[in-house]
């Protein structure tokens, strides 16, 4: 195991207790991310995944001289009075894109060439039909072309020993084409890393029952499933799990040799909380505090089993937990990616309605930005105030208002700092 959190489990119960900043928790947080070994996967499957070596092209691009449109073959020397008087050539022959026939153009003649086509020997130039007559015998040229004029040039693109994908570049459709182009079937990927998700609490049911009175449904587990998948992960959502000590550890071991990163929803704060930490503490420390946030203060943070895999204990508050991961466990997802920068952006908006926060703590507040067409000047439009369990608030958010630790009300017209979340189609 590689070295571990303090094993004391500091007072949390009350209010008076030392927050931890929130920087300093995710400062402690990304310490711990790993990135998955690299492995070679075909280049459809490569897409949205990092680059993990440099790609050289031992191909030039294009490979050929070729004709970029449907044409006349020419030399320039040949049509360079075609401007003043119009140029008749003999047309001797037509090359198709894909021919592999070799073909010499002779000074004086004209060869038809669709767009793609390998160039003739001598010719430097392509006529485009639109400058002729676009007769098929004898051509008339009414427009001269310079030297290289219509011709992707061999190596024009990518030159043999260029780096056609860096290492660190993300893979996208541009660059699944590129591979392809310059011959790469396969290529080195950084491989997303592997989350699982579970719930703990005993008035938990799954979406398929009907919740007893007591009871709710297991949110959580679906929306940091979904949340995870956005940060880039492949997910395991494991769902509900008992709070029985036994089976909650042997779930969790489980799922600690599969994962890069474990996060238990419900394990943090009250008597479940408690339960949660007794639970798998025998499985590496586990690191129980009070950050200085809201919502969501109460967590936990541990590296467990033998590969001291990043555990975190979450609120079980729906919302609660969507902000702890958003704020702690989405950069360490991107980190364990390999994302240059894991934060998502941050920009200046003039809030539209005054918000209050709590005092002591950053406020992560929902929030609506908006773009002013006249100015180009961000705004943010506050939705659902400070409550805490106010999921549909979250859904009709695009961004999380940051509240510094030192302010308590903020007033409209004030310029505040805003985290942009993913947009809505």
């Amino acid at each position: 195991m590689t070295e571990s959190l303090d094993a004391a489990r500091p007072e949390v119960a009350g209010d008076e207790a030392e927050l931890r900043s929130v920087d300093a928790q995710i400062s402690m947080t990304l310490e711990a991310a790993v990135r998955p070994q690299p492995v070679r996967v075909a280049i459809s499957e490569a897409q949205g995944l990092l680059c993990a070596e440099e790609v050289v092209a031992e191909h030039a691009l294009p490979g050929f001289d070729q004709a970029a449109i449907d044409g006349y073959a020419v030399r320039s020397v040949d049509v360079r009075t075609a401007g003043q008087e119009p140029v008749q050539l003999p047309v001797v022959g037509e090359i198709a894109a894909g021919s592999r026939q070799p073909r010499r153009l002779q000074p004086g003649q004209a060869v038809r060439v669709d767009t793609g086509a390998p160039l003739p020997t001598l010719a430097d130039a392509v006529v485009p039909l639109a400058y002729t007559d676009g007769h098929q015998a004898k051509v008339t040229v009414h427009r001269s072309v310079p030297s290289a004029g219509y011709v992707r040039r061999a190596g024009e693109d990518v030159q043999i020993g260029d780096v056609a994908v860096r290492r660190g570049d993300t893979i996208g459709s541009a660059q699944v084409g590129l591979l392809a182009a310059v011959g790469r079937a396969k290529v080195l990927v950084y491989p997303r890393p592997r989350v699982s998700i579970v719930s703990v609490g005993d008035e938990l049911v799954d979406i398929d029952r009907t919740p007893s009175v007591g009871q709710v449904y297991d949110v959580n587990s679906y929306a940091l499933a979904a949340a995870a998948r956005d940060a880039g992960a492949e997910v395991s959502r494991v769902g509900i799990v008992p709070s029985e000590p036994k089976r909650l550890r042997e779930i969790v071991e489980g799922r600690l040799l599969m994962s890069e990163i474990v996060v238990v929803a419900g394990g943090a704060g009250g008597a479940t909380g408690d339960e949660v930490h007794a639970a798998l503490s025998d499985l590496g420390r586990i690191d129980m505090t009070r950050v200085a946030m809201h919502p969501g203060s109460v967590q936990g943070f541990g590296r467990l089993g033998p590969d001291s895999v990043p555990t975190f204990l979450i609120p079980g508050n729906p919302m609660s937990a969507l902000v702890v991961f958003e704020v702690l466990v989405r950069p360490l997802i991107r980190a364990a990616r390999g994302t240059r920068n894991p934060h998502r952006r941050i920009v200046g908006a003039r809030l539209l309605s005054p918000i209050t926060s709590t005092e002591g703590r950053r406020g992560f507040l929902r929030g609506q930005l908006l773009r002013d067409e006249a100015n180009g000047e961000y705004l943010v439009q506050p939705l659902g105030q400070s409550g805490a369990h106010l999921l549909a608030s979250l859904a009709e958010a695009n961004c999380l208002i940051n509240v510094p630790e030192e302010l308590t009300d903020v007033p409209a017209g004030e310029q505040v700092q805003v985290t942009f979340l993913a947009q809505r189609a």
